[in-house]
């Protein structure tokens, strides 16, 4: 029996070796996943992306399936109940930001057709190759993150640094940043 080489950071258990084999570095063009991922990396912000993963399925309930014509309209009385949601990260801050991120991403929307026109266009519409040989060559940010926060922070979108949308491009697969022996890199 063969084991299958896999990158390092996906070895703490099968949540995330799961989420490594099936979802992450793998490109996705639509918009309710791209929204998906963007608000699940602007909670991560400060924290472990496990700490996330392993609350997906609660903020998917709390947060209304990720519909973001739906949280676009949430009002101080849907925030106060997401603040006192012990199945997600209650930081105020980040709720509100979800609120007023999904705001944003209806306008970027109706500015470019899609979400996924504007965000992958900084890709010119393909996934970068990193090729890395290990984890160690892998970067936080690149100036490609960094001109990616700095428009989106332009257009009113919060919690977006360059490393939480490095973090992004890595999820959704604008980027490939699986190491060299890893069995997913193809």
């Amino acid at each position: 029996m063969t084991t299958k080489i896999r990158c390092g950071w996906c070895e703490k258990d099968d949540l995330y070796r799961d989420y490594h084999d099936n979802e992450w570095g793998k490109p996705v063009y639509d918009d309710p996943t791209l929204f998906e991922f963007l608000i699940l990396e602007t909670f991560q912000a400060g924290l472990s992306w496990y700490t996330v993963l392993s609350k997906r399925e609660n903020f998917k309930k709390a947060f209304d399936n990720f519909d973001v014509e739906v949280i676009a309209k949430y009002n101080e009385e849907k925030i106060e109940s997401l603040c006192l949601d012990t199945g997600i990260i209650r930081n105020r801050l980040k709720i509100k930001s979800a609120v007023s991120n999904a705001q944003a991403f209806i306008k970027i929307q109706k500015e470019f057709g899609s979400f996924s026109k504007y965000i992958w266009a900084f890709v010119d519409g393909k996934p970068i190759d990193n090729n890395p040989k290990s984890l160690s060559d892998v970067p936080a940010t690149t100036p490609i993150s960094d001109t990616l926060s700095k428009d989106l922070k332009k257009r009113g979108f919060k919690f977006v640094g360059s490393t939480v949308m490095y973090a992004h491009m890595q999820a959704t697969g604008m980027v490939n940043d699986h190491i060299e022996d890893c069995f997913t890199r193809k």
